[in-house]
């Protein structure tokens, strides 16, 4: 990537490039913010890393600087331990993240790693959703009961209600989607305008409301909250899949399935003759295969069942599993056992 560091410290800045440039990427320095303003109009810059505080101008001018007429650049602010409130503030107003000085290399690089996701997320095409769109689908398909928590809410119908949505009363959308949530027993939950309660309350609380909930949709504005932040939301909606994932996976027949599944795509008699179920109990095998489909790991064409790319994955991580290596006594553990003696 190409940086721009800007501290009126000439050591700081020269070693900041100097590792920043062992790590494979180009950059260049500037003592203050005229400087840096003056590089960017000649040269396009992907990362912008500042000093917050500086002489005769701050690095939060440069933000809004950078903010009005760079808005493709990311800002990453520079802070001691008494400013780290201040560079908060600033990621508010648009700053890509803060870095506490003395500045640890690897948590440059973290930062950095960020920036490249944030920058992947927004480059891919049809990535962005409407989270009204996501709710009316969920609530077609007659299988779920969905609640949706946010902004500009859709109509509700037979399988969609709407909360009152209010950013700064968390406590109240929390106590509503308890209720609902708990009232059927095949609810979804579709979770937008989260940046708008990023901006009222911390990351751990808003994440309380959709941890053990699903199905579950979350959409965000990326522009208006921290990738940091981001990414932890994608984590908790990563952990409820593969919660899902890993209870398809429960069943010794599902897991049959999946293993001829890797040779091919099947019949639904051949299924019964891999999975030792007679036919006078076939419905049993068409409800592990129900269970299969909706978790979409297996995907069929009229008679004909297939492995998606993601039981592929689920196959293989099957496989892996077998032979984890396990820590401590306490651990469980499958094992080839040594011929006896």
């Amino acid at each position: 990537m190409r940086l721009l560091v800007v501290d009126d410290d000439a050591d700081f800045r020269t070693e900041l490039r100097e590792l920043l440039e062992t790590d494979g990427h180009i950059a260049a320095m500037a003592s203050s913010v005229p400087k840096a303003i003056e590089h960017l109009e000649h040269d396009e810059v992907d990362v912008l890393i500042t000093d917050l505080k500086m002489p005769r101008h701050s690095g939060l001018e440069l933000l809004k600087e950078v903010r009005k007429r760079w808005p493709r650049t990311y800002v990453v602010l520079l802070t001691g331990y008494a400013s780290v409130d201040t560079a908060i503030d600033a990621m508010k107003e648009g700053a890509f993240d803060y870095l506490r000085k003395p500045v640890r290399m690897d948590r440059v690089r973290e930062v950095l790693r960020l920036v490249v996701q944030e920058r992947e997320f927004e480059g891919q095409p049809g990535s962005a959703r409407d989270p009204r769109a996501e709710a009316a689908e969920l609530a077609s398909s007659g299988e779920y009961q969905v609640l949706f928590l946010g902004p500009n809410p859709p109509v509700d119908g037979p399988h969609l209600k709407s909360a009152p949505f209010d950013p700064r009363r968390l406590d109240a959308l929390r106590a509503f989607a308890d209720s609902f949530l708990s009232e059927f027993p095949h609810p979804a939950l579709v979770f937008a305008g989260v940046e708008e309660l990023m901006a009222c309350h911390r990351l751990e609380e808003v994440v309380e409301i959709i941890e053990g909930r699903g199905p579950l949709r979350v959409a965000f504005d990326p522009h208006r909250m921290p990738t940091a932040a981001a990414v932890a939301l994608g984590s908790v909606v990563a952990v409820e899949e593969i919660h899902r994932t890993f209870e398809a996976l429960a069943s010794p027949i599902r897991r049959k399935v999946l293993a001829r599944l890797e040779q091919g795509p099947v019949g639904f008699s051949d299924l019964l003759r891999v999975t030792g179920i007679r036919d006078e109990d076939s419905s049993k095998l068409a409800f592990h295969l129900h269970k299969l489909t909706e978790t979409q790991l297996v995907g069929h064409e009229g008679d004909q069942y297939r492995l998606t790319s993601r039981g592929s994955a689920s196959a293989r991580l099957l496989a892996d599993a077998v032979f984890l290596p396990s820590q401590g006594p306490g651990a469980s553990r499958a094992f080839p056992a040594a011929p006896s003696r």
